[in-house]
């Protein structure tokens, strides 16, 4: 940990005194001077109690309980309301989450969104609820949400004002004070169990880089957090504001520190009054999009957060619905329904609360599905559960329906004759001993199982595409990745077999019975060995470095793979491997 490294400097100074301007071993029991004990016991105090002080904080993090061991789920006003809410709008669907039974499912947190306070401060400081929109204030919402056996949310800004130009708790623009401690004991002071911190308006002061400036805020608002006495999960929205620079990975990779879950990209797309089925699963399939290769960032207690379930909502159908539910379950993301819970109907209910799908959401291993097959209409998603069990999905992006036939051979395991029993995860229907997993997917919609493979069956091999970030362009689904190829290319992928490819547990990647190496600073193609050439090592930020040169792999669309220079997170050198375990 950054964190522990820094203070274990504290600690190896703790051992030590000063003597004159050098810094000596101290010896503790051996008779000294008077007047030198009595500066060298000064001395070893204050030490004593700055290495009390600095450690304070990080033992008591140390010691706080995980505050989301699985990925949250609750509702959320904004992407069906927007602004158009009050205290009536929120208690309403906090009714409707305890007798739809989604709350008994778990969907047990109501977090308010934007525009809940006034636009300016009260003379002491502190935000103020809009009066027109709750009239009793905050805490008597947050009382009322707490008496139906559900947790409250609340919505705040690391900048000077929200997105939607109300009071931040960030410092002002030009600099000054900020207010995430005074605001958090508010929060706590209201019953606040959940905290979104969005990121409009965060100021960087001249000679700061807009990551430091974001990283600060997110780093004062979770001490403020930790300081006062209540637990509150915290979602930080920074990465979102970084998506399509280089710096995106960087802030992707200090977000855990600080919270327990965070929105990587573009928000999904907010429901219409004025056109109530304008459709919305392209923002349903470009949010998947993104999250999916992310899979290296997340571990349980810090989830990967797709945005919001817009299932059951305008715009949405029925098959849609039941995609969005089965692919963020696949991703292990948080599941935050954000619609009009009383406007659903009851097959809507059904596919959203599906006790089957949830629990491969609310798995205790918190994987993040791998991608082992995509083709132009589909996507083969395989995710490791506990106890042994797996979860399979097909997505059908098509519009004509798909019908699928999948060996245990497709999944990684290599057993001629691999068994296993499968259950169909909508349907509950229950096979003991499957050969295969069969569907016709309609158009939009995603079939999934779980399985759960003999014991001869071993276990899978780390198979699956190696994808590498195409664009980036703002909702491109389909341009957004592209597939390594064993014949020296990335390209659209296609689910050839020259696309599928196995890391090896010494970092060889293999594909067609032979190994990538980098040799002479050609990237080429040989029969497998022991050679370091053959070896890469995956970064955090999504580099393969050759264990040869150190070099990374980059792949042109153009002009095929080289090695070269590691850079600053060119998309030309992130990739994306198949069944990473988690975060480094």
């Amino acid at each position: 940990m950054r964190s522990l490294g820094k203070m274990s400097k504290v600690v190896v100074l703790s051992l030590f005194e000063f003597e004159g301007s050098s810094i000596v071993p101290m010896r503790a029991f051996a008779p000294q001077a008077k007047a030198d004990g009595h500066r060298r016991g000064w001395v070893r105090c204050s030490l004593a109690l700055l290495l009390t002080a600095l450690l304070a904080p990080w033992c008591a993090a140390q010691s706080r309980p995980t505050l989301a061991p699985l990925p949250p789920m609750g509702w959320n006003d904004w992407a069906h309301y927007q602004c158009d809410f009050t205290a009536q709008t929120i208690l309403e669907n906090a009714h409707a989450l305890v007798r739809t039974g989604l709350a008994a499912r778990g969907y047990r947190t109501v977090t308010i969104d934007d525009c809940w306070m006034l636009k300016d401060r009260d003379s002491h400081g502190n935000l103020q609820a809009d009066p027109e929109r709750f009239p009793h204030g905050m805490k008597a919402v947050a009382d009322a949400v707490h008496s139906l056996g559900l947790k409250f949310g609340i919505y705040e800004d690391a900048g000077s004002q929200t997105c939607g130009g109300f009071a931040g708790s960030g410092v002002p623009d030009g600099g000054g004070r900020d207010h995430f401690l005074q605001d958090a004991k508010l929060f706590a002071s209201w019953g606040v169990d959940y905290l979104k911190l969005d990121g409009c308006n965060v100021y960087a002061a001249k000679g700061e880089s807009q990551n430091a400036a974001y990283r600060a805020a997110y780093r004062a608002q979770s001490a403020a957090l930790h300081q006062v006495a209540r637990p509150v999960i915290f979602s930080e929205s920074a990465p979102a504001y970084f998506q399509d620079t280089t710096d995106w990975y960087d802030v992707l990779s200090w977000v855990r520190h600080y919270g327990q879950l965070w929105r990587e990209g573009s928000d999904i797309a907010t429901f219409d009054a004025k056109a109530p089925n304008a459709p919305r699963f392209h923002s349903v399939l470009w949010n998947y999009a993104y999250n999916l290769p992310l899979g290296r960032f997340q571990s349980p207690g810090n989830w990967n957060d797709a945005d919001f379930l817009i299932g059951g909502d305008g715009g949405v159908t029925l098959a849609e619905t039941r995609s969005q539910m089965a692919l963020w379950s696949m991703m292990s993301a948080p599941l935050i329904l954000s619609s009009d819970l009383n406007m659903l109907s009851p097959a809507a209910i059904s596919a959203l609360s599906n006790q089957a799908v949830l629990s491969v959401d609310q798995d205790s291993l918190g994987r993040m599905a791998t991608l082992l097959r995509r083709t132009p209409s589909s996507d083969l998603l395989f995710k490791e559960l506990a106890a042994g069990r797996y979860a399979v999905a097909v997505l059908n992006r098509g519009s004509a329906p798909l019908r699928v036939e999948l060996h245990a051979s497709d999944l990684g395991f290599e057993p001629a004759g691999c068994r296993f029993a499968s259950t169909d995860l909508w349907s509950g229907t229950r096979e003991p001993d499957a050969l295969s997993l069969q569907a016709e997917i309609a158009p939009h919609d995603t079939a999934i199982w779980k399985i759960q493979p003999a014991a001869a069956c071993g276990v899978p091999a780390r198979t699956g595409v190696i994808t590498r970030l195409a664009s980036g362009r703002h909702r491109d689904v389909e341009g957004y990745a592209l597939c390594l190829a064993s014949s020296g290319d990335v390209e659209a992928c296609s689910a050839s077999e020259g696309q599928r490819w196995t890391v090896t547990s010494s970092g060889a990647l293999e594909s067609s019975g032979r190994c990538l190496a980098a040799v002479d600073g050609k990237v080429l193609m040989q029969t497998c060995g022991s050679s370091d050439a053959q070896r890469w090592e995956y970064t955090l930020l999504g580099d393969l470095v050759n264990r040869n040169n150190h070099l990374c792999l980059t792949g042109h669309k153009a002009n095929g793979l080289t090695v070269e220079t590691c850079g600053h997170s060119p998309a030309t050198q992130i990739w994306s491997l198949p069944n990473d375990p988690g975060y480094r």
